[in-house]
């Protein structure tokens, strides 16, 4: 059971209310913003919630054990200190957000309703609804080591050890042109086979882009032109002569790995482990050699 704090108890215990909510939101840059769905701005904890923002609480809910709770807030694109890019271009991707219940007329006296981050957001036209995930769903992030095929390391981080600055595995280039909105034609420094980059990471180095990233769909060459898929067309407008950096990618194959970037001794995964449909047909007795052993010999 929440205790309330004896001021605001006393305050709602008045009969008549002065309530609204406020909203703190720290992206993971470190920039902080405050929102209120009251008519006026309101300070505290050294953060001023603005006013006029058009942020509104859309929905609450709150779930028993360990499954998880949360809510929405909704709001315009045009609020203050939100834009179509940002939000597109990922700068508010699991943002934190602390949700507030405030007495407008003195700021002091408030409750913490609840802790998130910010999960899905969803847009239509000139507005946008931001899923808040309670902190039970920190629980459903997977931690350590699991048995699985496919390596469980990141391409390049102290488990994997590959160089990604290794000029095999990266490189620089320009945009041409953008024939679709999730499609770049470009030009790069080093030539390189197709699909090298495929699932890689590209990172925007000049431009309207610069400072944002985006993740690779495919990589190929069509008529002479090298052509990159991006999963998400980018947040703001790509120009001929825009300059980018590429990284190339990986499946998490052990073939990709020894084959590809010569790394199948530092291999996170377990690539002889039968899955389920290879062990549900593989029964004790139903053929030759199967006998219940190892099928490693």
């Amino acid at each position: 059971m929440r205790v309330l704090p004896p001021d605001l108890a006393a305050h709602l215990a008045g009969g008549a209310t002065t309530l609204c909510h406020a909203w703190a939101l720290t992206r993971r840059d470190g920039a902080r913003l405050g929102f209120t769905d009251h008519d006026r701005d309101l300070s505290f904890g050294g953060l001023t919630h603005a006013a006029r923002s058009g942020l509104e609480a859309a929905e609450a809910s709150a779930e028993l054990g360990f499954a998880v709770g949360g809510g929405e807030v909704a709001g315009a694109l045009c609020a203050l200190g939100l834009s179509d890019a940002d939000i597109t271009g990922g700068l508010y991707d699991g943002a934190s957000v602390e949700t507030w219940l405030v007495d407008w007329s003195h700021p002091e006296t408030r409750l913490l309703l609840d802790i998130g981050t910010i999960g899905e957001v969803r847009r239509a036209g000139g507005a946008f609804v931001a899923e808040l995930r309670g902190l039970m769903d920190k629980l459903d992030a997977e931690r350590g080591r699991t048995y699985r095929a496919t390596c469980g390391a990141d391409l390049g981080d102290a488990r994997c050890r590959v160089d990604r600055a290794d000029p095999r595995f990266s490189t620089t280039g320009t945009v041409l042109r953008q024939p679709e909105p999730e499609i770049l034609d470009v030009t790069l420094v080093a030539g390189v086979p197709d699909s090298w980059f495929a699932a890689g990471r590209l990172a925007w180095t000049g431009g309207g882009q610069s400072g944002q990233a985006a993740d690779l769909r495919g990589h190929s060459g069509i008529a002479g032109t090298i052509r990159l898929e991006l999963w998400q067309a980018p947040a703001r407008a790509v120009a001929p002569g825009d300059t980018f950096r590429l990284v190339a990618g990986c499946d998490k194959r052990l073939a990709t790995c020894r084959d590809k970037f010569a790394n199948a001794a530092n291999f996170q995964g377990f690539p002889h482990l039968p899955g389920n449909d290879f062990v549900l047909r593989q029964v004790p007795g139903s053929g030759p050699g199967l006998d219940g052993g190892s099928l490693f010999r």
